[in-house]
């Protein structure tokens, strides 16, 4: 039952200007880096790439998630971590900071529900790796539940676009807790689970036993429901796999190969994955073999083009894609080829998010 001081503190809030993404400077992505001093912050930046805010981050930063109506990011530590916070964009501060329940482990990623009331985030149990999707009502950023994420190791979350139903990249990998060595790469089952608001698994998509050793990481969602994943192998380097994977529900996954002679290129990484705005593009990229790879929305290899420690992609406002790579540069990708947009003193981590 609710008391008078929590009736009290709602009428206050809901009688405060509510504050929009304006009030941040209306950025187009956020972004963890580390500055020349060593310091971490989450970076806002404009649709060229430009910085809008800089917020400090106790330890290094992996992805974000970006509240869907509020100008709230939730950062998320480099994975396996035990902080993620709750930062407002408007004011510079932190709001909350979210600590997994004992014996978790936060992956790196998450996700809000299509009204922005729910926070999913992707966690393991620290002694198995089991995976687990937690559940945080974001009127307090409080714990509500959790549930099975389908798999061992899961990674990236997301949301399918016009629902509520998620989909989990689940790496496959069981890793030591303490030193995040792999102890399962002779029996690793990554996948794609389908899972819906409340858990229950809906569809889920194995990869054929010869890629089983290609860990299902990141993720990029086209309108028409295409799941779009980018893989890392684990398997013999001298075996060049395919690192980009398409998956529509009800039919099996497809893995896309590049062009024949850069088979290598990409070293066996894909680091992070996106899809542009029309659903035509797709960009993969490779901070192990500082390269982004393009393909076509059906899969088909496009082009290759060299960019130094590149991995954080993000469709861009006008088309084709922002890059980010650990040197300190924004660029804009097309099919013409790379272009620097920024130059800046931030070694950008993994990961661009754009902010819908």
């Amino acid at each position: 039952m609710a008391t008078r001081r929590h009736v009290l503190a709602g009428l206050l809030a809901s009688s405060l200007p509510r504050l929009s993404w304006a009030d941040a400077g209306s950025p187009t992505f956020v972004a963890a880096a580390r500055d020349a001093t060593n310091a971490f912050a989450l970076h806002g930046l404009s649709a060229e790439g430009a910085p809008l805010f800089a917020i400090p981050l106790p330890a290094r930063g992996h992805a974000a998630a970006a509240h869907p109506l509020r100008p709230e990011v939730v950062a998320f530590a480099r994975r396996p971590g035990a902080y993620a916070l709750v930062i407002g964009c408007a004011s510079g501060t932190v709001l909350a900071r979210l600590t997994p329940p004992e014996g978790r482990q936060f992956n790196g990623h998450g996700a809000f529900s299509q009204d922005g009331s729910r926070l999913y985030t992707s966690e393991v149990v620290a002694e198995t790796s089991e995976g687990r999707v937690g559940l945080w009502d974001t009127r307090g950023y409080l714990r509500i539940g959790e549930f099975a994420s389908g798999g061992i190791g899961p990674h990236e979350l997301r949301r399918l676009p016009g629902s509520e139903l998620l989909v989990v990249a689940n790496g496959g990998i069981r890793t030591d807790p303490e030193d995040r060595s792999k102890l399962n790469l002779d029996a690793m089952r990554p996948n794609l689970s389908y899972l819906a608001p409340e858990g229950e698994l809906l569809e889920q998509v194995e990869l054929e036993p010869e890629y089983a050793q290609n860990s299902i990481r990141h993720l990029a969602l086209a309108e028409d429901g295409t799941v779009a994943f980018a893989m890392q192998w684990e398997g013999d380097p001298a075996d060049p796999v395919p690192l980009l994977g398409l998956h529509r529900r009800g039919s099996p996954a497809r893995l896309c190969p590049p062009a024949e002679t850069e088979a290598y290129a990409m070293k066996g990484y894909a680091g992070s994955i996106a899809i542009d705005a029309a659903g035509e593009r797709l960009a993969l990229t490779s901070p192990r073999g500082s390269v982004v790879q393009l393909f076509a929305g059906d899969g088909t290899p496009l082009a290759t083009h060299p960019r130094q420690d590149a991995c954080g992609v993000a469709a861009a406002a006008g088309g084709g894609f922002i890059v980010t790579d650990g040197g300190g540069a924004v660029s804009h990708l097309t099919d013409a080829g790379m272009r620097p947009l920024q130059t800046t003193a931030a070694a950008w981590d993994n990961h661009l998010v754009r902010i819908a």
